[in-house]
């Protein structure tokens, strides 16, 4: 954990004295039990208010009667904990009120703290921004909290449990108290340097220690960016010539009419989205529209610039054709498939670099076409997946391959070796391994750099770690970071 200075600790103590806010914690409507969190310096006062004591059992479930605080009518019956500060989520004095989980005693307890004064409802995100004012969390823990909340697979949830509990915040706290050795190493050799003896190697021992964490630093940024595809979903764009069957693919993933299937070729003329979970992992399927070289269909034009948008933010790529197309090609055999795809592409009017440096996996569709023969020889090429739409054909192992796919994309979540999972980090960490690069070129055993000018350096590099974690923070990234919370959180 960190020491809040300057503008955290003013914020900090500004948030300590300010208003207690209260929200409902739990999700809106009818259900067994609804959860209102209070938080800040009042939360005894809406304790006395509310339950007609404020001196209850620290972290101990209450069986007490609610009351309005200005009609004394009884609200609910239900439990309620007390958190006093600092022990608490945020920091602060807290306690939480469980009731019944219906509207109208939502209402009810809602109005009851509108009337305490000092209390007002908390902000998207507040009691979240203030257990990181109060140190309990720093901002890739607020942010792996974030993603907690919003998970919705196995894979995604992992990751953001671990980063919720400090994987990633350990790292960086340790890069960034192995750069303030350093650059402290540095300065006491540049200020005392002569007059108390300090030895003259100092400065080729930290390089060593520099050039350990710029590896480090650049092992854990080239990562084919699968902490970010788990966290956002991995993008997969469904290409191929008109009617090949892409979208009755994607209605066959989605189990539902998600696109219009017609023999008119060119019916899609948008990208269209559906987000799913295979084995885990969290896909975010495009179909587009079917690309060829000519049409006079302005409006298929437009859907074929949207297709080749889509390519180029795509993280895996699904080439869906036409079994007769594949048959003409005679591409049942292993050395041929490469020349087939390039071929493909080619009367697609796809350029490959958009494609180059993606995951591709052939799919081939309407195999009810072919003899039997020919669908045995299909299964055994390893880089193709051969099924029918039409015919509900080798959907099994379409799947199994897909979950392997992904799996091998996204990897999987493990505490002892975290992974990059927002866009800011990669941004601050490149910035981090520049300044230390620039450090590291100056200095050589021929060349003796401006020491004052290299303690700048590493002193940026720093900030830039600081900035991932909080240790530095402006509002311009505390509002990126807190916009997407729900009230009560």
């Amino acid at each position: 954990m960190f020491v809040l200075k300057g503008s955290n600790y003013i914020a900090f103590k500004r948030y300590s004295t300010a208003s207690t806010i209260y929200a409902l914690s739990s999700a809106y409507g009818k259900c067994g039990v609804s959860v209102i969190r209070v938080s800040g310096p009042q939360t005894r006062k809406c304790l006395r208010n509310i339950v007609g004591s404020a001196t209850l059992k620290e972290r101990y479930a209450h069986l007490k009667s609610f009351y309005h605080p200005k009609t004394n009518e009884m609200i609910d019956k239900g439990l309620v904990l007390w958190f006093p500060g600092p022990s608490s989520f945020t920091g602060e004095d807290c306690c939480e009120f469980q009731i019944h989980g219906s509207i109208a005693v939502i209402a009810a307890m809602l109005d009851a703290l509108s009337h305490i004064s000092g209390l007002r409802p908390a902000k998207p995100g507040e009691f979240t921004k203030r257990a990181f004012f109060g140190n309990k969390l720093d901002l890739t823990e607020v942010e792996g909290l974030a993603d907690l909340i919003h998970a919705e697979t196995e894979a995604q949830r992992k990751q953001a449990l671990q980063q919720c509990n400090g994987s990633l915040s350990r790292l960086y706290d340790n890069w960034r108290k192995c750069l303030i050795r350093s650059a402290a190493h540095l300065e006491a050799y540049i200020d005392f340097g002569e007059d108390e003896n300090i030895e003259e190697d100092v400065v080729v021992k930290l390089t060593k220690d520099l050039k350990k964490m710029q590896e480090e630093i650049t092992s854990h940024l080239n990562d084919q960016r699968q902490g970010e595809m788990l966290r956002d979903g991995v993008r997969t764009c469904i290409v191929g010539a008109p009617n090949v069957g892409k979208s009755s693919f994607l209605n066959i993933m989605c189990q539902r009419e998600v696109a219009i299937v017609s023999p008119v070729a060119g019916t899609t003329r948008d990208a269209i989205e559906s987000t799913l979970s295979f084995g885990g992992y969290p896909v975010r399927f495009v179909d587009t529209a079917g690309l060829r070289s000519r049409t006079t269909d302005i409006i298929e034009q437009q859907g074929i610039l949207k297709t080749k948008k889509s390519l180029e933010d795509a993280d895996l790529v699904l080439l869906v054709t036409d079994a007769l197309h594949f048959k003409e090609f005679n591409a049942f055999d292993t050395s041929k498939i490469d020349s087939y795809c390039l071929e493909y592409i080619k009367e697609l009017d796809l350029n490959q670099d958009i494609i180059k440096n993606k995951r591709v996996q052939l799919i081939v569709n309407k195999i009810d076409l072919l003899s039997q023969d020919e669908i045995e020889v299909l299964k055994k090429l390893p880089m193709v997946i051969g099924i029918s739409c039409k015919e509900k054909q080798n959907l099994t192992d379409l799947m199994g391959k897909l979950e392997t796919l992904l799996r091998e994309l996204c990897g999987s979540p493990l505490p002892e070796a975290p992974r990059l999972t927002h866009a800011r980090y990669r941004v601050h960490l490149h910035r981090c391994i520049e300044h230390i690069k620039e450090f590291l070129e100056e200095y050589s055993p021929d060349v003796f750099p401006d020491l004052a000018i290299s303690a700048l350096k590493l002193r940026n590099a720093i900030k830039d770690i600081e900035r991932i974690t909080g240790h530095v923070s402006t509002d311009d990234i505390l509002d990126v970071v807190f916009k997407d919370f729900c009230v009560g959180k």
